[in-house]
């Protein structure tokens, strides 16, 4: 399973985030972003309880204030180079 996780953080400690995000399991990638949201953070999960306990890590994270996830439908889409 792949989603995509969009958060807000505490002003000025989204780098903080980004540090203590990378160690968390199944997350792929993690970026700071301009917007609505201050991070991009991509998880591949094995299964939806897999997913679930990541997401659960993410928001447990002190500098996160709020998360909205979007889960890829398999089968609809991937890589450019696909």
């Amino acid at each position: 399973m792949i989603a995509y996780i969009f958060a807000t953080c505490i002003p000025g400690q989204e780098k903080d985030a980004i540090s203590k995000i990378r160690g968390i399991k199944n997350v792929s990638e993690v970026n700071g972003i301009m917007g609505r949201y201050d991070l991009f953070i991509k998880v591949s999960a094995g299964t939806e309880s897999d997913l679930h306990e990541t997401l659960t890590r993410v928001r447990d994270i002190t500098p996160v204030t709020s998360t909205t996830t979007f889960t890829a439908i398999s089968g609809q889409g991937g890589t450019v180079d696909d």
